[in-house]
């Protein structure tokens, strides 16, 4: 038990020390910038170092907790989903045999993304500065089920083998269009949604499964197939937060 806890402490530590090296430039630039450019001293400074030290603890132990729990479960899931003995295919590789593979990974991108902090502060904002025009959970919804739809046709991408650019060509080609019709207000708001969806909770989890994916299905390569995931989960959102626009304007002029 004490050799665990010493071993667990070694990988923490390595954790934290990596995790310092990323945010000094951070920290150098905010506190040379104060001092240097403004010239103004640091309000507060025994509080800055109090943040720093959490920001610094919490990267440290997310980072871990990726490499220990969710990529590990990702892989783990993404082995199990497409065993030969589990979706009983043959020997001729079928999209068809993989409908739980694309369940599973619509399901945890529309959770991933509910559950995701960045969206969740972005959505609460939007309605706040809109004065409820755009209401939060509807947002939310929105865009958690772009992520899902966007990650189970990446997977689908994987399965089939197909060229990423022809879907990611397509889908921008969409998003052009519904812009050139959409309401002005939601338009930013709408390609913001596309980047709060890649954070902390998201992009792991769907890292994991796009490399355990391409890892398990046959005649697929891991660092040709594995990677992509992200650019569907960016990309969708974008389509279905435009889409909710058009919904909520034609419901509005439909009651007037």
């Amino acid at each position: 038990m004490t050799e665990k806890l010493f071993n667990i402490w070694i990988l923490f530590s390595h954790s934290i020390m990596n995790t310092v090296w990323d945010i000094l430039p951070i920290v150098a630039t905010i506190i040379g910038f104060q001092l240097l450019v403004i010239r103004k001293p640091l309000k507060n400074p025994k509080k800055i170092a109090i943040g720093f030290f959490y920001v610094l603890i919490g990267i440290a132990l997310f980072l871990e907790g990726l490499e220990l729990a969710l990529f590990p479960l990702g892989k783990v899931m993404a082995t199990q989903l497409t065993d030969p003995e589990f979706i009983n295919a043959g020997n001729v590789l079928n999209w068809k045999d993989y409908i739980w593979v694309y369940i599973f990974a619509f399901s945890i991108g529309f959770s991933t993304t509910l559950a995701e902090p960045s969206l969740l502060a972005v959505a609460i904002k939007a309605q706040e500065i809109s004065g409820g025009a755009i209401r939060s959970w509807p947002l939310r919804l929105a865009v958690s089920c772009g992520v899902a739809f966007g990650i189970a046709l990446g997977v689908f991408r994987i399965v089939t083998g197909a060229e990423l650019y022809l879907f990611i060509i397509a889908g921008y080609a969409v998003v052009l269009f519904q812009t050139l019709f959409s309401p002005k207000m939601i338009i930013g708001l709408a390609y913001d949604s596309g980047g709060v969806t890649t954070s902390t909770v998201t992009v792991p989890l769907v890292t994991a499964l796009g490399l355990g994916l391409s890892s398990t299905v046959p005649g697929r390569n891991p660092l040709l197939d594995g990677f992509g995931l992200i650019a569907f989960a960016s990309l969708f959102p974008i389509i279905a937060v435009l889409a909710y626009a058009w919904f909520a304007e034609w419901r509005a002029n439909r009651k007037t």
